[in-house]
């Protein structure tokens, strides 16, 4: 009998023959029912009662009034804490629904924003959580989010109308309607659904979340931030509501010397945790959302620019951001008026709940094929030398019951996705006959019997094959 790594390299070969000429391959494309109707729960009327509310509140400057009901970033706070905990007792209390409250030190702060909270200010993240209902995956979090505090022109002004529909009213309709949505379903990771405060003042909420995730050594896989995803008409009068940007960092800002010299040595700039994040968005809305095109922007954030998902980079973990395709500037950052025939404002009239709705169904998808699938396969790696004609990748098993497998995928080094892809069995070696890992990328991935995968994971080098150079080791 040949051994299996053999008969796995002839169906390889097999497979690659058929498949001559195949331009993009979407990996496992059995579609899970509990995901499908996740996404048709998903309501615009909803997502539209959320944002008008919020733009209803006047201002939600981070350091505007914290005491009237009607008006500024307390009654706004308070208001979701309330509709949060409201979905919890519709779901039958599944969700936890808490302030994450602390107080801003402005000599913490990255000294271009201190001048825009120059005091000490009691900020409040608002925080939803769903336990995962596998005790051996619940200590994973995956988190989904938006801001919601807003500005206006002059950004010191706590007094002046800041509706901030669209920046980020809109990205917080986003998390909550999830919150509501996904709180009537089990997932075996734990769901976090977060709506920060600070964010206009140098994502201060944000970066004590992230901290504090840090410290606590919390494990989160996946981060979702969505700021500004309501506008489909830009300012230069394009239209487009059928794209949405996913933005994600190449090189791992946190990145050690050592893992400099690994990621050089490999070519893998544009491999990083966050970038997989991206194409992982990538397939899975293709798979689910084939009508919704998520358009992958290889930059942490707009030019110059920057969100909530990069106080997760700062520390280490996979974060992107989505954003509208076309921005209309007239309505970011502009207190309310007209000027030259031009109406300003972050205004209601200017979003779109059905838009929101479609990048609403791209994070749900997303969100809960991460929360269903097994876990990253752990500590793969090339089994070759570094001069071979083959291709040999070992993992390691993963723990999950509901194991199906591994996905093998492979991509040329231009192509900004996964191209192949091959469904193995429950193997923790793969040979690839006639396929260079000079030539290519590999990754692994972990899927379950309900066809729902896990991020890529890229190999590292193989072990060394001879015992490394010393100082006192003669150069050969």
């Amino acid at each position: 009998m040949k051994p299996l790594r053999t008969i796995i390299a002839l169906l390889i070969f097999i497979f690659l023959v058929s498949s001559a000429g195949m331009s993009q391959n979407q990996g496992p494309t059995a579609r899970d029912p509990r995901i499908e109707n996740i996404l048709r729960d998903i309501s615009a009327d909803n997502i539209k009662h959320i944002v008008d509310t919020l733009a209803g509140f006047g201002t939600r400057h981070t350091a505007s009034d914290t005491q009237s009901p009607t008006r500024g970033i307390g009654a706004a706070r308070r208001w979701i804490k309330e509709e949060l905990e409201k979905y919890s007792k519709e779901s039958g209390g599944r969700l936890k629904v808490e302030f994450d409250s602390f107080t801003s030190d402005p000599q913490t702060m990255d000294p271009h924003y201190r001048s825009r909270l120059p005091k000490p200010t009691e900020l409040d993240n608002v925080v939803a959580t769903l336990p995962g209902s596998n005790p051996d995956s619940a200590q994973r979090i995956y988190i989904v989010s938006g801001h919601y505090d807003s500005m206006c022109t002059q950004m010191n002004n706590t007094e002046c109308n800041a509706p901030g529909a669209d920046d980020d009213a809109s990205g917080t309709a986003v998390a909550m309607e999830l919150a509501r949505v996904m709180s009537h379903y089990s997932f075996d990771s734990t769901l976090v659904f977060l709506c920060f405060a600070g964010e206009e003042q140098g994502l201060v909420g944000s970066k004590h979340w992230a901290d504090m995730a840090k410290e606590k050594q919390w494990v989160i896989p996946a981060v979702l931030n969505n700021d500004i995803v309501g506008n489909i008409r830009g300012g230069d009068g394009q239209l487009n509501n059928q794209t949405v940007r996913v933005f994600s960092e190449g090189v791992p800002t946190n990145e050690t010397p050592a893992e400099k010299r690994v990621r050089e040595s490999i070519g893998a700039e544009n491999d990083s945790s966050s970038r997989e994040l991206a194409r992982y968005i990538v397939q899975t809305a293709i798979k689910y959302i084939p009508d919704f095109q998520v358009q992958m922007i290889y930059r942490r954030d707009r030019y110059a620019r920057g969100g909530d998902h990069s106080s997760f980079n700062d520390d280490g973990y996979a974060a992107i951001r989505f954003s509208e395709y076309h921005e209309d500037f007239h309505h970011q950052h502009q207190t309310p008026r007209v000027e030259g025939g031009i109406q300003y404002g972050d205004l209601p009239q200017f979003v779109y709940p059905d838009y929101i709705a479609s990048v609403a169904r791209v994070n749900a998808a997303s969100l809960a094929s991460l929360a269903l699938a097994p876990s990253n396969p752990g500590h793969v790696r090339f089994g070759t030398a570094r001069q071979a004609y083959d291709t040999v990748i070992q993992w390691e098993p993963n723990p999950e019951a509901r194991l199906a497998g591994y996905n093998v995928v492979w991509r040329e080094t231009t192509s900004p996705v996964w191209q192949h892809s091959l469904l193995l069995g429950k193997v923790t070696e793969v040979s690839l006959k006639g396929l260079s890992k000079d030539n290519l990328i590999f990754g692994i991935q972990a899927v379950d019997k309900e066809g729902n995968a896990s991020m890529v994971v890229i190999p590292k080098p193989p072990p060394p094959t001879r015992p490394a150079r010393t100082a006192n080791t003669p150069s050969q």
